[in-house]
């Protein structure tokens, strides 16, 4: 639906693809293109970006996404974390007292 709509129309989407050409054909056969960083985590990937190396912003940095592929049709955005996962330890000040309870082996 979004492709029928015209995605490929916007101006974002359009400089984007743009430098993406441009970092492809300036680099060797046999090398990687330069990264290209973009704020557009919403932007669906084309065919035209596969072997791409792409900075998405995920809020503090910009993660780098090698395009592959398989990751057509899917959006930038899912290939770069905005959050860190909760890694759960041992329990802290104010738990209940049973949580409290470790073991002495």
């Amino acid at each position: 639906r979004r492709f029928s709509r015209g995605l490929l129309l916007k101006r974002p989407v359009k400089q984007l693809k743009k430098k993406l050409v441009k970092a492809k054909k300036d680099c060797g056969p046999h090398d990687k293109p330069d990264v290209v960083k973009t704020h557009l985590r919403d932007m669906i990937i084309i065919p035209e970006m596969i072997g791409s190396i792409i900075g998405v912003h995920q809020g503090k940095v910009f993660t780098t996404v090698e395009v592959k592929a398989d990751m057509v049709g899917m959006y930038l955005g899912q290939f770069s974390m905005t959050y860190k996962p909760v890694r759960h330890g041992r329990p802290g000040i104010g738990a209940t007292s049973s949580s409290k309870f470790v073991p002495l082996k």
